[in-house]
């Protein structure tokens, strides 16, 4: 600040303290705490001519009329030849409209990994740590992303005072930090996963798709000297119960990359302009976190009936801002988007360049089923698999989805262990599977209207057949 400031005397306002100055620290009017009060006094007499004001956390009085008549008012002299800067320092972006011709915006971004990487060398030098490689350095840039410069200090210092040095095992430290981080925006949610494909039955085709992706990710610079462009994600349509979200989770596993969920649901708030707001801090923090996996589960649900009257006026917005952003976006940020439902999703979001491909889930056919039947019975009754003839359950289980068949092994195993049997027999899943109303059963008609759907759009399909 005062690098900035060029010799100018700088007054500070916060709520705790009233007016202080910035340079001694002195506290100056000390029955003024009050920020109407305050900036009274100051616009008298050119109290603020050749000074710097700092008033921080103003979003907490930009609904006050004094405080913004006070401030337009000072605005207005400085145009007429007031010499002074007025720094409204806010961690969200609330601008009153009378304030808004007046108002520049400055937006200060998180730490580029060339800071960080610094940051973390003058952390090393200072505590004398012992060198570490660059592979190492390289690994800690890329998981301090996101980061504030005091959320790495305070985490480079646990670190000093577990280990006495830098650890590659340290990471698991950072990735806490910013799993914090995540939960405390209240828009992000980043998911634990343990899931690989080798635990979803079927979807070849999305498999080895997603498969060559990661062999992009995993050697990004490399492939960007290549000349080729950063996967931007894929979009996976379908029956529910299928294997969507599954894949999502599989495909951060498989890149190595934290997972995030963006839960539409959170982005809507109840001022103007505050859903824009909290859509673009989700962009933010997930491109300054990045390379990550963005996972918008059921898409449909917060883009559905766009251009129609009252409150999608909001989700139109926030449609656009996504819209933009998956256009242009430059950032390893891979976006996992699910639906069940496309029929009322606006033609835009499924236009060549906003993802690298689309593609449609089936419910799973008989070779799939059995594959499905054999991971949930190896999860579980690792055991009883070689003696269970899942041929003949999935001759059974037709129009069955991945989660009716999930179900009808649990089921199974449990009705086996109340009745004190030792092991799960083929008979006892085909008792569950009778005692079971499938997906396509449930909803019959509304499956085929969707099948339409996806055929009519020419969605690639995720399973070889």
């Amino acid at each position: 600040m005062k690098k900035i400031a060029y010799g100018r005397e700088i007054l500070e306002w916060n709520a705790s303290k009233g007016l202080v100055h910035f340079q001694t620290k002195n506290q100056l009017l000390n029955d003024f705490n009050r920020l109407s009060q305050s900036l009274s006094l100051l616009s008298r007499d050119n109290e603020l001519d050749g000074k710097i004001l700092v008033i921080k956390d103003v979003h907490h009085f930009m609904d006050d009329p004094h405080v913004m008549s006070i401030l337009k008012e000072i605005a207005i002299n400085i145009y007429n030849g007031l010499e002074t800067i007025i720094l409204l320092v806010s961690p969200i972006l609330k601008i009153p409209t009378e304030l808004e011709q007046y108002i520049t915006i400055v937006e200060i971004d998180y730490m580029a990994e060339d800071a960080i990487s610094n940051l973390i060398k003058a952390f090393i030098k200072e505590n004398n740590f012992d060198e570490i490689s660059d592979e190492l350095l390289n690994e800690l840039t890329i998981a301090f992303k996101g980061l504030t410069e005091y959320e790495i200090v305070t985490t480079l210092s646990l670190a000093y005072a577990k280990e006495g040095n830098l650890k590659r095992r340290d990471l698991t430290l950072i990735y806490e930090q910013k799993y914090q981080m995540v939960k405390k925006s209240g828009i992000l949610e980043m998911i634990p996963f343990n899931e690989s494909f080798n635990e979803i039955g079927g979807l070849e085709n999305l498999k080895e798709w997603v498969s060559n992706k990661a062999k992009v990710f995993k050697d990004l610079n490399k492939a960007k000297d290549f000349g080729v462009d950063i996967p931007k994600g894929v979009l996976v349509v379908g029956m529910p119960g299928c294997g969507k979200s599954l894949n999502a989770k599989a495909t951060a596993n498989l890149f190595g990359i934290p997972l995030l969920r963006l839960d539409m649901g959170k982005l809507l708030g109840k001022y103007v302009g505050e859903s824009e707001a909290n859509m673009r801090k989700a962009i933010k923090l997930a491109e300054a976190i990045s390379p990550c996996v963005l996972w918008v589960d059921e898409i449909e649900k917060a883009f559905a009936g766009i251009g129609n009257s009252g409150n999608a006026e909001v989700a139109t917005r926030l449609f656009g801002n996504f819209l933009t952003w998956m256009q242009e976006k430059t950032s390893p940020t891979f976006v996992v988007a699910t639906a069940n439902d496309v029929s009322n999703l606006p033609p835009e979001l499924m236009r060549k360049g906003r993802f690298d491909e689309i593609f449609y889930v089936d419910l799973p056919d008989p070779l799939e089923r059995q594959k499905i039947f054999e991971i949930h019975l190896m999860k579980r009754r690792q055991t009883d698999l070689p003696a269970i003839d899942c041929n003949e359950l999935s001759k059974r289980t037709e129009g069955f989805s991945g989660a009716d068949i999930e179900g009808v092994v649990k089921e199974s195993i449990e009705i086996a262990f109340i009745s004190g049997e030792s092991q799960v027999k083929t008979q006892d899943i085909i008792k569950s599977i009778e005692n079971t109303a499938s997906l396509s059963v449930l909803f019959k008609d509304k499956l085929k209207v969707l099948a339409d759907v996806y055929k009519n759009n020419h969605f690639k399909s995720a399973s070889k057949k």
